[in-house]
């Protein structure tokens, strides 16, 4: 038996850049445990995994090589573009997901996919002893959101150009770490992510960490839309839309390869 499985670049227009994320079709429901040896196999920041449900909607399950996540942006973009260009899901139609963070939609918009995600705000909070210096920064503001600690510095260099200690971050109860700065034009702010504990060292593009960077930004800049860089050695791009409690993340995707999983 082979499944169906490909591996796409997320918030990218080129191969090789983004953020690479393996898309896997199940028949029926696995057992989780056989997911996450997947995903190690793999070994890509996220694999997702997609069941058949009724009314074409889709059960999405995400992946780290380490971990099952609550919530993914790059995958859930990957899902999304192979629905579409493997004809599983007719051109125009809206891609439905029931996972672990709801009911979660793409929809696509001149060539582009748009994510129907949750906003997860940042709450200002005292930093963590030791965190500033593992990421070898000095913050101007420290928050925490539901998965995440988020830190803004004062330049775009100091967002680039951060050295951070994986064994320290490692140790810290949250899912990752958001850095950011404001941006040079066309990027309205920069952002880095780091989540060592959850497998991934660092992410090259984080849609998820956009749900909690989209309603910071917009307090910082009175804005509700956003250009932004992911500026990891891949780098990649994404747009960022506000709407009341959701955040709407903008990207492209580009299929690197088609295959199967011989199981």
């Amino acid at each position: 038996m082979s499944l169906d499985l490909y591996h796409v670049d997320a918030f990218t227009e080129r191969p090789f850049g983004g953020n690479p994320a393996a898309v896997c079709f199940l028949p029926e429901p696995r057992e989780a445990a056989w997911m996450q040896q997947v995903a190690a196999e793999m070994s890509l920041s996220e694999t997702a995994f997609l069941t058949p449900l009724p009314e074409g909607v889709w059960s999405l399950r995400w992946f780290t090589p380490a971990i099952e996540v609550e919530l993914c942006g790059h995958a859930t973009l990957a899902s999304a573009h192979v629905l579409w260009e493997s004809g599983r899901l007719a051109r125009g139609a809206v891609a439905q997901f029931e996972t672990l963070s709801g009911r979660l939609t793409a929809e696509e918009h001149d060539g582009a996919i748009e994510l129907d995600f949750p906003a997860r705000s940042a709450a200002a909070v005292a930093a963590p002893e030791g965190l500033a210096e593992a990421l070898g920064v000095a913050p101007v503001f420290v928050g925490k959101s539901r998965y995440d600690y988020l830190l803004e510095v004062a330049t775009e260099e100091d967002v680039r150009t951060a050295r951070p200690d994986f064994g320290t971050l490692r140790k810290l109860p949250v899912r990752g770490v958001i850095l950011t700065a404001a941006a040079a034009a066309p990027y309205d702010f920069v952002s880095r992510f780091f989540a060592p504990g959850s497998g991934v060292d660092e992410d090259p593009v984080t849609g998820s960490a956009h749900c909690t960077l989209g309603p910071y930004w917009s307090t910082r800049l009175g804005r509700t839309a956003f250009l932004a860089w992911q500026a990891s050695a891949r780098g990649g791009a994404v747009r960022v839309r506000l709407e009341r409690d959701r955040v709407k993340l903008g990207g492209r995707a580009v299929t690197v390869v088609r295959g199967g999983l011989v199981v």
